[in-house]
């Protein structure tokens, strides 16, 4: 794995690290995302700088890592960057709550592997 792309997954690994400790914060529900500002601006911008960082990832490294869908991940943080009036709140909790450790938990065991 290239120096660049392991630097890349290490902050990927932390940003989801702060979604996962947001989330503890906040009671994890649909409606409280919905309610409160400061829990959805926070998870919004980790969810935009995780895309930012992933867009940076060689295209080797995207190509023999499929199982992560980056692309869609990019497309999250052009949503939240640019189009944030359609930003679904459903979609965001499913990736807060579903996705991030998904994703936290591949990167984590590619740089422990590295």
């Amino acid at each position: 794995m290239k120096e660049r792309d392991k630097d890349i997954l290490e902050h990927v690994v932390k940003y989801c690290d702060q979604i996962n400790g947001t989330v503890a914060m906040f009671d994890d529900t649909l409606e409280t995302l919905k309610a409160n500002h400061v829990y959805r601006n926070a998870v919004s911008m980790c969810v935009l700088q995780i895309g930012e960082l992933t867009n940076h990832l060689t295209a080797k490294f995207k190509n023999s890592h499929t199982q992560i869908p980056w692309n869609e991940i990019k497309g999250m943080r052009n949503i939240a960057a640019h189009q944030y009036k359609k930003f679904s709140m459903e979609i965001l909790h499913n990736v807060i709550t579903n996705k991030v450790p998904e994703l936290r938990g591949y990167c984590q065991k590619l740089l422990e592997d590295a």
